[in-house]
């Protein structure tokens, strides 16, 4: 910057030179000063300039620096390079949650205490086993195109575990047909029947409810639909109920559906059904059945309500069979219906008191619900003093059935009071504790220390719940 304040006086020189000779000393130093107010402004006006922020490059944004804008653009170029690192691995759009529960039951008929987590049962579902102490992940993706790919894992404690697909508890893929709203549904379906869900994290209790438990599918393996229209969302299913195949002579699909209304933002309802030919161990076939239910919700404020109405019945399906004296058995019809209430109360932004009311109505032909049969027999012990005769059973865990020392044609009405409450520790961690008592109208409860009958169990349960 030195030469720009020389070369200018230099300039001024060479062209005032001939006027110097003819000029008087008075009017070079005129001259001269002249010419360094001018050199003065020159540099006031260069200093100026360079005081000012240079002009933002064109698309830059307002109020930038370059050393900002430089560091915008190395930004967006990472940005887009993952983007597209993303979509070549096949991570783009793709979604991972799950959560883990280990739990803690105490069952007094049952003569157990302690925690389960992750264990095969090997006894059947039961309802204080059933989903409880499970571990799940789960990968959801969705394409450009709007294609849904779901799959969930849950080892032991699934819908596959029950249904003879391992650790899967959901395999669908969701295809668009017309648009977004309105879906080809295929693959293993959960049941979707009811107000309480399967997972912990949307159960508010650890134990579900007897509907939820003896009267409800565990899912469906099949093709079917899922359509949305303003506040109603409709899904179906037709296919295979509680199997991933078809046994040998079994072609007989049944079809289940959901219908959802949300009314408001606080209120809805919804309802579920399932036709078809399901299993039956009394036969060893499957035979005819008809299951339906509605269930609705409210919120408002600190209150949470909600509800469910079930109906059922299944052909040779009862608990009781009836003898037919050649060593061959005649089955009856199993028929049920059945209420749940459940109220909850936020104490708390983290704290909710819980209460749940159940009752099942199972009285006959001996009792016996969906699947819930295949306990009587003849007893085929030629050493026993029985032998050809007649052995009828119950479910001695569940309180399913008829008391075996009275009316073999009477089944037990079943009923559930169970008392709750529910921490959110964090955004991730839940606490949970109930108490439960279950009872019947007959002695149906086995107490295991004894081998005696028993009207009514009482149970201890909590867990923690921790997702992601």
């Amino acid at each position: 910057m030195k030469s720009w304040k020389f070369t200018p006086v230099a300039i001024a020189l060479a062209l005032a030179f001939p006027a110097v000779m003819a000029q008087s000393n008075a009017e070079l130093l005129k001259e001269l000063q002249n010419l360094q107010q001018r050199m003065t402004e020159l540099e006031a006006r260069l200093k100026a300039a360079e005081s000012k922020p240079a002009a933002a490059p064109a698309g830059a944004q307002w109020g930038m620096t370059p050393e900002q804008l430089a560091d915008f653009n190395r930004v967006m170029v990472k940005t887009e390079a993952i983007e597209d690192n993303l979509e070549a691995w096949g991570m783009k759009g793709l979604t991972v949650s799950g959560y883990i529960e280990p739990a803690f039951t105490y069952n007094k008929r049952q003569n157990r205490a302690g925690f389960q987590f992750l264990n095969d049962q090997a006894d059947g579902y039961n309802y204080d086993t059933s989903y409880i102490g499970a571990a799940t992940i789960d990968f959801t993706k969705e394409t450009e195109s709007g294609t849904r790919w779901k799959l969930t894992l849950t080892p032991q404690r699934g819908v596959g575990a029950a249904m003879g697909a391992g650790i899967v508890q959901e395999a669908t893929v969701s295809i668009p047909i017309t648009d977004l709203q309105t879906r080809l549904l295929v693959g293993q379906i959960p049941d979707w029947s009811g107000y309480e869900y399967q997972q912990p994290t949307l159960n508010p209790f650890t134990t579900h409810n007897l509907l939820y438990d003896f009267t409800l599918p565990y899912g469906y393996t099949g093709a079917g639909w899922d359509i949305t229209r303003g506040k109603w969302w409709m899904r179906g299913v037709i296919g295979n109920v509680n199997a991933t195949k078809k046994e040998a002579g079994d072609k007989s699909p049944i079809i289940a559906y959901r219908v959802d209304y949300s009314k408001g933002e606080f209120d809805g309802f919804g309802f579920a059904g399932m036709h078809g030919k399901a299993t039956n161990y009394n036969t060893g076939t499957n035979t005819t059945t008809h299951m339906f239910e509605v269930d609705g919700y409210y919120t408002r404020g600190d209150w949470t309500f909600q509800g469910q109405v079930s109906v059922g019945q299944q052909k040779d399906a009862a608990i009781t069979a009836i003898d037919n004296g050649d060593g061959t058995l005649s089955f009856q019809d199993a028929k049920w219906w059945g209420l749940s209430a459940l109220a909850g109360y936020s104490i708390t932004p983290r704290l909710q008191a819980l209460v749940r009311a159940d009752y099942l109505r199972n009285d006959k032909n001996g009792g016996g619900t969906f699947t819930w049969n295949g306990y009587s027999v003849i007893d085929e012990d030629p050493t026993s003093p029985t032998f050809g005769a007649l052995l009828p059973g119950n479910d001695g865990y569940n309180g399913l059935g008829p008391d075996l020392s009275g009316d073999l044609n009477r089944g037990a009405n079943r009923y559930a009071l169970t008392f709750g409450l529910k921490y959110l520790f964090n955004q991730q961690t839940t606490f949970k504790a109930e108490y439960r008592l279950d009872g019947a109208d007959r002695a149906v409860f086995e107490d295991v220390k004894n081998g005696n009958f028993k009207k009514n169990n009482h149970l201890l349960g909590a867990s923690v719940v921790v997702a992601f």
